[in-house]
């Protein structure tokens, strides 16, 4: 066993990834060094290359660590539907509650993490970084082919495209609710509550099913599909 191991507790690990999550957060992920993160974690760089090998990894591991959980949880949730509904199609709301109702259940999560998680999930949207995003897609892959399926056996009459657009509208917005509330709050000189993040569940799902159901474009002259 080496020196490193020996003198490495299991909390270590959770401790680099503690820091790097909140640093990615305030900083980027371009933004943020390992120098921060072993400074922040009070650790070395050994400990750091031990634990994870390199920076992409432990990005890596900092998503996978609540993500995995998150992507189980929504894919079990469909699950539950499918088998209650039999032959028949899911509502487009049950759908949509799966999918984003767990996301803004972990957003509002303040004592173990989740919060922070998800403001750093949101993030990926503002920071074009694209090893992060190739990962993402990866770690999405399934969860996104099954859900999108269920909607667009939920929406027959509503063309794929517009199901995928309305998907990656309600993906945005709850994204930079997540991430962006301070700023809305501040340009909209509203009070932010900060004492009760778990009102932003109600109000942001009445909006996303709003979007879902609203009446479909009208291309006029300019409709080539």
């Amino acid at each position: 066993m080496s020196a490193e191991r020996r003198n490495s507790p299991p909390e270590t690990r959770d401790r680099i990834l503690d820091a790097a999550e909140r640093l990615f957060v305030e900083h980027g992920f371009e933004g943020t060094s390992m120098r921060m993160i072993t400074g922040a974690a009070n650790a070395n760089l050994a400990a750091v290359n031990y634990h994870f090998g390199s920076k992409d990894a432990l990005i890596q591991a900092v998503f996978r660590r609540r993500l995995t959980a998150l992507n189980e949880t929504r894919l079990a949730a469909l699950d539950r539907l499918e088998v209650e509904a039999g032959e028949a199609p899911l509502k487009p709301s049950r759908i949509v509650e799966a999918f984003f109702g767990t996301a803004l259940a972990l957003a509002a999560d303040t004592e173990h993490g989740g919060n922070l998680f998800m403001r750093l999930l949101s993030r990926t949207y503002d920071e074009p970084n694209a090893f992060v995003r190739q990962f993402l897609a990866e770690e999405y892959a399934e969860v996104m082919d099954r859900f999108l399926g269920a909607l667009f056996r939920a929406l027959p009459g509503v063309p794929r495209t517009e199901v995928m657009w309305r998907f990656h509208f309600m993906m945005g917005a709850m994204s930079f609710a997540i991430a962006g509330i301070e700023s809305v709050h501040a340009m909209a000189g509203m009070p932010y509550e900060t004492d009760d993040p778990a009102k932003l569940l109600p109000r942001l799902m009445s909006f996303l099913l709003g979007g879902l159901r609203a009446p479909l474009p009208d291309f006029g002259a300019t409709d080539t599909d």
